[in-house]
C-alpha cells in the first residue's frame, strides 16, 4: 500500500526554510527504521512525502511532530528544536492524524472553541479564529450540528479546521482523504489546493495520480532512506530514458523490420502487434544510440513507405512505475518491517512490538515507548 504525507505549512517569505532535519535516525533494536535522514522544507510548495509501508513515513513525521524521540539526529521548526524548545517549536505545528481527533457528541463550533482554548488562543481572539477556520473549511453550514451525524467528508473538515487553529506555520495531515466517496475525494482535494494557495503543503496518499495532481515538491523514502526529493517534473525526467521511442504503425510487417534494420542510429527494436482491433498494426519499441534523436527522420521515412504512423513518442513512464522502480528493493527485502495488520500505516511497529525488542533490559520505567510530546527521551540520544 503506497502512502504519501501531507505537511501544510503556511507561507511567509518565499524560499524561507521551515523545517530543517538533520542525521534523522530511528531504531528499534537492531533494526534501523529511520536511516540517517536529511532534507529541508521550504515556504510556498506542496510536499508530498512516499513510501511503502514499512518505508519509515509515519516514524519521521511522529518525530518531526515531536511525538517520538529519535535515536540520534535534530529536527529544526522555524529555527527551534521539537525537543530542546519543544513550546515554541510546537506553536508553528498543526496535524491531522489519519483518524480525526474529534469528540463525536461535540458541534464543530463548540469542538473547535475548545480545541482553540487548549492550543493557548487568546480568548479576545477564540471566535473570530474558529469563524474564520470554518468559512475556509466550509463548515460554516455545519457549525451547529453534532459531529457523529456528519459524513466523513465533513468530519475531515473539522479536523483540517482544529489543525489551522493558532496559526500555525506548519501542518501536517496525514491520509486527508482515505475512506471517503469520490464526490468527498475531490471536495477535499479542493479545500487543500486552496489552502495551499497561502500555505505548504505534504499529502499522505495511497492515490499517487492525487499526488501528481495536488503536491509540485515530492520526497520518496525507502527502508528509510530518502531515494528521491525534487519535483515531479524533475523525477520524472530523471528516470525517463533518452534513447527510447514508442511507435505505433500501420503496415506491412517485414517492411517495417526492413525499414529499421537499415537505418542509422538505431541499436535495437521490437515490433508486436498491437491492441487495435485493424490488422497490421504493430506497436514497436525502438533503442536509439545515445546523443540520437531520430523522431522526423522516422516519421518521413514511414510515411514515404505509406506507412500511416499512429504514435511516435518518449518512452515516459508513469509516476506509479517510476515509484515501483525506486521502491523495488522494499518490495523484495527479506528483512523489510512486516506491515501492521490495522489500517494505520505505522512503519511495522507498535508499542507491543517495541516493548519485546527493550526485554532485556530492565523495566524501571526509563525505557517506556511513551515519550512525553514537551521533553526529550534522553535514552534514544
Amino acid at each position: 500500500m503506497i502512502k504519501c504525507y501531507i505537511l501544510y505549512i503556511k507561507q511567509s517569505k518565499e524560499d524561507a526554510i521551515l523545517i530543517e532535519v538533520r542525521n534523522l535516525t530511528k531504531k528499534y533494536g537492531d533494526h534501523t527504521v529511520v536511516n540517517h535522514l536529511n532534507f529541508t522544507i521550504e515556504s510556498g510548495k506542496v510536499y508530498g512525502f512516499l513510501g511503502p509501508n514499512g518505508a519509515g513515513k509515519s516514524t519521521t513525521m511522529n518525530m518531526i511532530t515531536g511525538c517520538l524521540a529519535p535515536t540520534e539526529g535534530q529536527v529544526l521548526i522555524d529555527g527551534h528544536d521539537i525537543y530542546d524548545e519543544a513550546v515554541e517549536a510546537k506553536k508553528s505545528v498543526g496535524y491531522l492524524p489519519e483518524i480525526p481527533p474529534v469528540y463525536p457528541d461535540m458541534t464543530p463550533y463548540e469542538y473547535l472553541r475548545f480545541v482553540a482554548k487548549a492550543k493557548g488562543v487568546k480568548a479576545s481572539e477564540i471566535t473570530e479564529s474558529v469563524f474564520s477556520v470554518m468559512e475556509e473549511t466550509g463548515l460554516t453550514e455545519m457549525r451547529n450540528r453534532l459531529i457523529k451525524n456528519l459524513s466523513k467528508g465533513y468530519r475531515q473538515r473539522v479536523g483540517i479546521a482544529q489543525a489551522m487553529l493558532g496559526n500555525p506555520s506548519l501542518i501536517i495531515l496525514d491520509e486527508p482523504t482515505v475512506g471517503l466517496d469520490p464526490r468527498q475525494i475531490t471536495e477535499i482535494r479542493e479545500l487543500i489546493a486552496r489552502l495551499g494557495q497561502t500555505r505548504t503543503i505534504i499529502l499522505s496518499s495511497h492515490i499517487l495520480a492525487e499526488v501528481s495532481a495536488v503536491c509540485d515538491h515530492v520526497m520518496i523514502i525507502n527502508n528509510g532512506n530518502l531515494v528521491a526529493s525534487d519535483t515531479l517534473e524533475n523525477i520524472r525526467r530523471d528516470n525517463t530514458p533518452d534513447n527510447r521511442l514508442l511507435m505505433t504503425v500501420r503496415g506491412n510487417l517485414e517492411g517495417i523490420k526492413t525499414l529499421l534494420s537499415g537505418m542509422d542510429g538505431i541499436r535495437d527494436f521490437s515490433v508486436c502487434r498491437s491492441d487495435e482491433k485493424e490488422d497490421n498494426v504493430y506497436d514497436i519499441s525502438i533503442e536509439l544510440e545515445p546523443d540520437t534523436d531520430l523522431s522526423e527522420k522516422l516519421f518521413f521515412a514511414f510515411a514515404n513507405a505509406k506507412y500511416a504512423v499512429r504514435r511516435l513518442a518518449k518512452d515516459e513512464p508513469s509516476l506509479e512505475e517510476i515509484f515501483l522502480s525506486l521502491t523495488e528493493s522494499a518490495q523484495d527485502d527479506d528483512d523489510a518491517v512486516p506491515e501492521s495488520d490495522g489500517g494505520d500505516e505505522d512503519d511495522g511497529y507498535d508499542e507491543e512490538q517495541a516493548d519485546k525488542s527493550d526485554e532485556k533490559e530492565p523495566d524501571d520505567g526509563k525505557n517506556d515507548d511513551y515519550v512525553p510530546l514537551f521533553s526529550k527521551k534522553e535514552d534514544d540520544d
